[in-house]
């Protein structure tokens, strides 16, 4: 998908209209690479509108045409609008079924590289409260960026609805510990040095007595 409208028959299920938001960002990144000019210049534009929607209102504003198109249910509103600006920061290509990491895998790739310092941020982000986990997140996803390492925007999505909805019951409380509990497990499962492979052994030497 190439422009910020939808195709005809916009799907009727929660699942399926977060799958086709996800899928039209990812077709944003795919046409700013392509070949046509003017595909290109849009597809620049509307990531660039995506990017400010992070500097305030007025800037928010200005992206809600690229998700609105895709009919968010209003308590995932915001939260659609955030998961924009962050592939906006940091935009990848789709490739197709094939396994992407998660947030924490993702964080625990590049804490190979850059140790402590990525510790302490991914420790901020899964330990603080709701209300600041947006802050924490786009500084999660700019070191990404600054490192080229991908992850799943489709499950970044469902998690942060899960995470950032407005949850009145108390009923989400379980599922968000559980969600933060995944990013941790996957963290640092990813940051474990690779084993180095088993020396091979020195061959025997020749018996010279025969």
């Amino acid at each position: 998908m190439t422009t910020a409208h939808p195709p005809a028959g916009r799907p009727d299920g929660i699942q399926q209209r977060r799958a086709a938001f996800i899928t039209h960002l990812y077709g944003l990144h795919r046409s700013m690479s392509g070949d046509n000019r003017h595909l290109a210049g849009e597809a620049r534009r509307t990531m660039a509108r995506l990017r400010r929607c992070f500097a305030g209102p007025r800037q928010e504003a200005d992206a809600y045409t690229t998700v609105f198109d895709y009919d968010p249910p209003e308590p995932e509103q915001h939260i659609w609008l955030l998961v924009a600006g962050l592939f906006a920061l940091h935009p990848q290509p789709h490739h197709g079924e094939r396994a992407r990491p998660s947030l924490g895998t993702a964080m625990g790739h590049l804490a190979q590289t850059r140790g402590d310092s990525v510790q302490r941020r991914f420790t901020q982000l899964v330990s603080v409260e709701t209300t600041a986990l947006p802050h924490y997140l786009r500084q999660c996803i700019q070191l990404l960026a600054t490192a080229d390492i991908p992850l799943d925007y489709y499950r970044l999505l469902n998690e942060l609805t899960d995470l950032l909805a407005d949850d009145p019951t108390g009923r989400q409380a379980e599922r968000r510990q559980r969600i933060r509990l995944t990013w941790a497990r996957d963290y640092h499962r990813a940051s474990r040095p690779t084993p180095a492979a088993p020396a091979e052994p020195e061959p025997a030497p020749a018996d010279t007595t025969a």
